[in-house]
C-alpha cells in the first residue's frame, strides 16, 4: 500500500462557523468518496484557510466525519494580492492502492479555477518553443 497526497479546496460565502464546517465536511467527504477511502485510510491532513476566515478551525469538520486517528493541523494560507477570498484548502496524505495518476483531487464551489492560474514552464533561453 502506498501513501498518496490528495489536494482539495472549497470556497465559502461568509466567515461563519457552521458555513465553514459544512463546506469543509463536504470537501473532506468528497475527497474520501472520489478516492474510495475510509477515515482509517487517512494518515494526515493539512488544512489552510485564507486570512479572511477566522470563525473556526476547519480540522474540526474532519473530526466530525470520524477522522479521529489522523494527524490534523490548520494554518493560515499565505496571502497573495488578488487571490481568491474565503477559501479552505487541504492536503491529505492517504494510504491507498491507487496509482498516483488515479488520485482524484477535489475542487468545489468555485475553486475549480485555482489550478488554471499556473502558467506553463517557459522554454529555456535560446531553445525553440514548442
Amino acid at each position: 500500500m502506498a501513501v498518496r497526497a490528495v489536494r482539495g479546496a472549497t470556497q465559502v460565502d461568509v466567515d461563519d462557523r457552521e458555513t465553514i464546517l459544512a463546506a469543509t465536511r463536504e470537501l473532506v467527504g468528497q475527497v474520501l468518496d472520489r478516492n474510495e477511502l475510509k477515515p482509517g485510510d487517512v494518515v494526515s491532513v493539512v488544512f489552510t484557510a485564507t486570512r479572511d476566515l477566522t470563525a473556526v478551525a476547519p480540522a474540526l469538520a474532519a473530526r466530525q466525519l470520524g477522522l479521529h486517528d489522523a494527524a490534523l493541523i490548520c494554518a493560515q494560507e499565505m496571502w497573495v494580492e488578488g487571490s481568491m477570498p474565503r477559501v479552505v484548502r487541504l492536503l491529505a496524505h492517504v494510504e491507498t492502492e491507487r496509482p498516483r495518476e488515479a488520485v482524484a483531487n477535489v475542487y468545489l464551489n468555485g475553486t475549480e479555477v485555482l489550478r488554471g492560474d499556473v502558467p506553463p514552464v517557459p522554454p529555456p533561453p535560446g531553445s525553440a518553443a514548442l
